[in-house]
């Protein structure tokens, strides 16, 4: 039955449901935004990660993560982290990439490549289990939690198997944003030389951002060009694993239920085609500052909620007891991704 107004009741209660779990989550991005703005160093998408995790681990806060903020909490790490990717597009400028140079950005591309298969290599090493060596891999090698959404979504995964990677890729750029800066001089690296370094080796937007400006304006312009060359990949090699995924189930519904007509996930998520319009859309030129502007302030937003959504899933009692041999995996996989990069970096001086 609908009322009058021409809401249904179930559409009220599932309203109900969510909104205390939501307010706390855009509450908890009103507050990263304010650090962020008072220490520019610490990523306003870390400290949203972190404050879930404070939450779900304090306990005052513990009983309303698992309780009544539990349905808008899980909303938020799944949907609005999906409306995160859509409006990270925006950020994207197909001129300024090209700008590098085809050498640059071929070896950017190469960086990602060997990224992503040396850390599924290492996942196997380390027998982790499921989809988490190849969501680590996708968001050490990319661009975080945002791509770790992304793949999320193609290969089905549950959202609780996601926290881990999250966390991963969290702990593993914050540790950049303080150690990175201190390689600089000993490793005798110019101020563009850096922010090429972190471009290619920092998993996480905003953690690139943070890394990079410690250097000045020219690290962070380079930081920032080569981290959005490693974003773009995204889309391809989501795409890459969605056709894996379908060909997979189509194997095993001819062996389990021909008769039935299979239900494949999408070779490429929706969301991840907005990703494209909206890049496609900046690199015309034909949008104004204030649109882009616009667009960020949403993305900040909405993927602050999912990261603190996602980070009030991570109880540390819990992690320290399964996520050992992750962690340590995730350690290694940063290594392998930062000797590349520097790697990377000296070829394109040369």
């Amino acid at each position: 039955m609908v009322k009058p107004d021409g809401a249904s009741p179930a559409f009220g209660a599932r309203v109900r449901t969510l909104a205390p779990g939501l307010a706390a989550a855009l509450l908890a991005v009103a507050v990263s935004l304010m650090v962020h703005r008072l220490v520019p160093m610490l990523p306003a998408m870390t400290v949203a990660v972190v404050l879930g995790i404070a939450a779900v681990n304090l306990p005052g806060s513990s009983a309303l993560c698992q309780g009544p903020w539990r349905a808008g909490l899980n909303f938020a790490g799944k949907h609005l982290m999906r409306v995160g990717i859509v409006f990270l597009g925006l950020k994207l400028s197909l001129s300024d990439i090209m700008n590098l140079g085809w050498v640059s950005v071929l070896l950017v591309v190469a960086v990602v490549v060997l990224s992503f298969a040396g850390t599924l290599a290492l996942g196997r090493l380390f027998r982790l289990s499921g989809d988490t060596p190849l969501l680590i891999a996708t968001g050490f090698s990319i661009c975080g939690a945002s791509a770790i959404g992304a793949m999320a979504a193609v290969k089905g995964t549950r959202h609780e198997d996601t926290v881990l990677p999250v966390a991963l890729v969290t702990l593993c750029g914050t540790l950049a944003i303080g150690i990175l800066p201190l390689l600089m001089t000993p490793l005798g690296l110019s101020p563009l030389q850096f922010g090429q370094w972190v471009g290619a080796g920092v998993h996480d937007v905003g953690q690139v951002v943070a890394t990079a400006q410690t250097a000045g304006a020219v690290a962070l312009s380079a930081a920032v060009v080569v981290k959005l060359t490693r974003v773009v990949l995204l889309a391809p090699i989501v795409g890459v694993a969605g056709a894996i995924e379908r060909k997979r189930q189509a194997r095993a519904h001819l062996l389990t239920n021909a008769g039935t007509a299979p239900k494949f996930p999408p070779l490429v998520p929706l969301f991840v085609v907005g990703f494209l319009v909206m890049a496609a859309l900046r690199s015309t030129g034909w949008l104004a500052d204030g649109v882009i502007e616009g667009g960020a302030l949403i993305q900040d937003i909405a993927l602050g909620a999912a990261l603190f959504g996602l980070g009030s899933s991570v109880r540390v009692r819990d992690l320290l007891e399964t996520g050992l041999r992750a962690t340590v995996m995730a350690l290694c996989s940063w290594a392998l991704i930062a000797s590349l990069a520097f790697g990377a970096v000296h070829l394109m001086a040369g």
